[in-house]
C-alpha cells in the first residue's frame, strides 16, 4: 500500500507554516483580536456595593433609585468551540489543474484554525476519509501544527465517510459548536447528515470544486474511473458530474451557509468576506 501514499512537496515545513500563517492573518485582517469581541462582556445584574468594588462599576441608575450604592456584575461569554471537518478521500486528491482540492483544503483548514485560535476559540479536527483522524478542540498551537503537518501526507485510495463521521460526531458534542466542513461533497448521504447537524449547531460548508467535475468541455466520449470506488464510467464532454447550485440551495434552505471554492480561481478575498459577513470567527457561544 505504500505506493498510494504521497506527501505535499510544494512547500517545505517552514514555508508551509508561513503560508498558513499569512492566510490566518488575511482572514483576521480588520478584525479586533480582543477575546471579548462579538457579544462582548455581558451585563448580568446589579448588587449592593461591597468594600473593594471598583468605583467605575457603580450602577448609578440603580443607586439613585434605591438610594443605596449598587455595582454592575458582568459575565464573560464562553467561546464557541470550532470543529473543522476535512475530507481526505480520494476524490479530493485528484485534479485537472496544478492545485488539488485536497491541497487547497489543507491550507484553508490551517488558516481557519490559526484565525480561530487568535480569537481564543478552541479548535478541533475530524478527518472524513478512510484514515482515522480526530483531534478534540483545544487552544494548543502545537496541536494544530501537529495535525497540519500530518495532513501533508495523504493517500489516493481513501473512501469518503463524511455522512457517517458527521453522524458519529453529533451526539458527542455537549454544547453548541461551530462546524466548518471542507469537502467536495461526493458523499451522496452527506447533505442529509449535515442538515441534521445544522439543527443543533452552527454549520458552514466550504465546497471545493474542480472545473472538470462540472463537465469536460470539448471532449468526445471518455472513459473515466471514480476515484473512491474504482467504478468505471463512460461519458461525453457535456456530462455534468455534479450540480453545485443544487447543493448550495439545499444547504441554505436548511440554514447552513455554503461557499463554493474553485481550485483554479483566487479564493482568499471571497473566503474572508464569507466569514466576515456572518461574524463566524468572532462569535461567542450564547
Amino acid at each position: 500500500m505504500e505506493g498510494v501514499i504521497r506527501q505535499h512537496d510544494f512547500l517545505n515545513a517552514r514555508q508551509f507554516y508561513i503560508a498558513v500563517r499569512r492566510l490566518a492573518d488575511s482572514l483576521s485582517y480588520g478584525a479586533d483580536h480582543s477575546p471579548w469581541v462579538g457579544s462582548g462582556i455581558e451585563y448580568v445584574q446589579s448588587r449592593p456595593y461591597a468594600p473593594g468594588d471598583p468605583v467605575r462599576s457603580i450602577d448609578w441608575r440603580v443607586t439613585a433609585r434605591t438610594r443605596k450604592v449598587h455595582v454592575k456584575e458582568y459575565e464573560s461569554p464562553k467561546r464557541m468551540p470550532v470543529y473543522i471537518l476535512l475530507d481526505t478521500s480520494a476524490s479530493m486528491t485528484v485534479s485537472s489543474s496544478a492545485r488539488s482540492k485536497y491541497e487547497l483544503a489543507v491550507f484553508i483548514a490551517g488558516g481557519l484554525a490559526m484565525a480561530c485560535l487568535d480569537r481564543i476559540s478552541p479548535v478541533g479536527l475530524l478527518g472524513t476519509g478512510g484514515t482515522a483522524l480526530h483531534v478534540r478542540p483545544s487552544l494548543s498551537r502545537d496541536q494544530i501544527l501537529g495535525w497540519l503537518h500530518k495532513l501533508r501526507h495523504y493517500r489516493f485510495d481513501e473512501p469518503t465517510q463524511l455522512a457517517s463521521r458527521v453522524a458519529q460526531l453529533d451526539p458527542s458534542l455537549a454544547q453548541r459548536t461551530l462546524i466548518i466542513v471542507l469537502s467536495d461533497l461526493h458523499d451522496a448521504a452527506a447533505l442529509g447528515a449535515l442538515k441534521r447537524l445544522g439543527q443543533r449547531h452552527d454549520c458552514a460548508v466550504l465546497q471545493l470544486h474542480d472545473a472538470a467535475e462540472t463537465s469536460l468541455r470539448g471532449a468526445g466520449l471518455v472513459r473515466v474511473q471514480e476515484a473512491e470506488t474504482g467504478r468505471a464510467l463512460v461519458a461525453h464532454g457535456r456530462t455534468r458530474w455534479h450540480d453545485p447550485t443544487r447543493v448550495a440551495e439545499e444547504l441554505r434552505r436548511a440554514g447552513i451557509d455554503h461557499l463554493q471554492i474553485d481550485v483554479d480561481q483566487p479564493y482568499v478575498p471571497r473566503l474572508r468576506h464569507f466569514f466576515k459577513s456572518r461574524g463566524i470567527l468572532g462569535r461567542g457561544a450564547r
